[in-house]
């Protein structure tokens, strides 16, 4: 009979540490869980609190750019209608704008080098001193809207 009850207590015993490891292991994966639960909705406000501030920081950057590139335009404008007063019909009538000006010029507008083509001491038919001065005029105001959104965008970089 002890054999018996040595074999029951035995096998009491192992059901027993089974039950208890399975218990263990249930409990031990609901706090794992709960703990990548509330890490995940620690993250999705992190998520959310971001997205608020970089919302903001878009608004603000965006009505500044708005603002400044609205006084590059004016600017610009205005130096537009200058032209006659700097650039009189006396000048482009003094002046001969050559091909090759009006090659370099192209070509560095569009970061290529120049061309040759033709004469280029040979003047540029219909192209004055005034068109000239307009087109380097409107170029140069392109270039201070192209600097102000670059400066609207690293302040927007630098809110994040």
């Amino acid at each position: 009979m002890s054999l018996i009850f040595w074999l029951y207590g035995a096998l009491t015993l192992l059901i027993a540490a089974a039950i208890s490891l399975g218990l263990g292991w249930v409990v031990g994966s609901r706090h794992v869980q709960a703990r990548c639960d509330s890490a995940a909705a620690e993250q999705r406000l992190a998520v959310a609190e971001a997205q608020i501030r970089q919302a903001e920081a878009t608004v603000q950057v965006v009505t500044q750019y708005v603002d400044r590139v609205q006084v590059v335009r004016e600017k610009g404008d205005t130096i537009l209608k200058e032209v006659p007063v700097y650039v009189p019909i006396q000048a482009d009538a003094a002046c001969t704008i050559h091909r090759g000006f009006v090659s370099l010029h192209d070509a560095a507008a569009a970061g290529e080098l120049p061309h040759a083509t033709g004469d280029p001491d040979a003047p540029a038919e219909g192209l004055t001193l005034s068109a000239v001065a307009g087109t380097i005029a409107s170029n140069y105001q392109s270039c201070h809207e192209n600097a102000e959104q670059l400066k609207a965008l690293q302040d927007w970089i630098g809110q994040r």
